[in-house]
């Protein structure tokens, strides 16, 4: 992997990711962008001890620009968009309307290929694993700013989820805090240790699904599995056998055998309803152990944590979505109308021939 990191003409970062070692990436940002302003502020609800970020500068963001308009695209002769260059592999920028910025954190864009019409699921092993190698690098770099105290890497697919710009990417948002998500597991994982006198929730979890029947799909440095209290109508949960903290720790073996695994699992995905029908809507999303201090979690270190990746859909059926409404929204408890056995089931027969 070849990293060359430049600036657009307002100043923010982009950074090329080539599988070719000779990759020249000299090319010039020519629009005539003024220096971005945001106005990111992170306030913290006193009842329910998390952070929401206020953002009023993304109003204006890009709305489902035509094809021929998509700032996701290469550059090609006068029409300029975010990339410079007229080619990329995989390229990161500094999203132009960011939920978090400045001491707030930072926002990340992540365009998996140049491909307008491709998905994640269209690329070939070499493309994830570089996907992947950036991801990581990212995680690195982030990481060690100083206002950053966790890092989450994600993909939403589909218009349904609510994506804005149709070409293949994710984001990778820095948070200056724990997420409440994440807050959650590592309590969860401090009582089950102090319950058991040092038993790691995460090794149980795992244990008892790679026994069970809800097993998608398992190779041999990764597993796949509909968890046994699954959220959603169709959701997957993704880990490493040997538990890592974060995307920095999987050895090579385990980065050599993700592609392979999770880009089957992606096109499973899109079988789950059927031939016919439009490709799945779905969220991708990274968890990592926060790289900010733990005291709160009582216990509970880094090294407790396990990565591990949840993919899961708002599609409960053939042209229905699975709403948020009163219970979800209002408090939280999920009424999941798919039970998760017949999940892992259905998943297990949209296997590659």
């Amino acid at each position: 992997m070849k990293k060359t990191s430049t600036r657009l003409a307002d100043g923010r970062e982009l950074i090329y990711y080539d599988q070719r070692d000779d990759a020249v990436r000299d090319a010039v940002d020519r629009r005539p962008l003024d220096p971005t302003v945001t106005t990111s502020e992170v306030r913290r609800d006193p009842l329910l001890g998390d952070s929401i970020a206020v953002a009023s500068h993304r109003q204006g963001r890009t709305y489902h620009p035509p094809a021929d308009e998509c700032p996701l695209c290469p550059s090609q002769g006068d029409r300029l968009s975010e990339i410079p260059d007229s080619s990329y592999d995989v390229v990161v920028f500094e999203n132009r309307f960011p939920s978090l910025a400045g001491d707030s954190g930072r926002c990340e864009v992540v365009c998996f290929t140049s491909d307008h019409d491709a998905s994640f699921a269209d690329l070939t092993e070499e493309q994830a694993r570089l996907v992947l190698d950036a991801w990581t690098d990212r995680t690195s770099e982030l990481s060690h700013l100083p206002s950053v105290e966790q890092v989450f890497c994600f993909e939403n697919r589909g218009a349904e989820i609510g994506v804005t710009l149709g070409h293949p990417h994710g984001q990778i948002y820095a948070y200056p805090f724990t997420t409440p998500r994440t807050a959650l597991m590592l309590r969860s994982v401090a009582a089950h240790k102090e319950a058991t006198g040092g038993e790691n929730l995460f090794d149980a979890v795992l244990e008892r699904e790679l026994a069970g029947e809800r097993v998608v799909l398992e190779g041999e440095h990764w597993v796949a599995f509909v968890p046994y209290a699954a959220h959603w109508p169709y959701e997957v949960h993704l880990y490493p056998k040997r538990r890592v903290p974060d995307l920095l720790a999987l050895d090579e073996d385990a980065r050599t055998e993700f592609p392979k695994v999770y880009l089957e699992l992606l096109r499973r995905f899109d079988r789950i309803f059927g031939e016919g029908e439009p490709p799945t809507p779905y969220i991708a999303a990274w968890h990592q152990a926060p790289f900010g201090a733990l005291e709160e979690f009582e216990s509970v270190n880094r090294d407790d944590f396990a990565l591990h990746l949840e993919l899961f859909t708002i599609r409960r059926t053939s042209g229905k979505l699975k709403f948020l409404a009163g219970s979800e929204s209002g408090m939280n408890v999920f009424i999941n109308d798919v039970p998760p056995e017949s999940a892992a089931q259905r998943l297990r027969e949209a296997a590659s021939s």
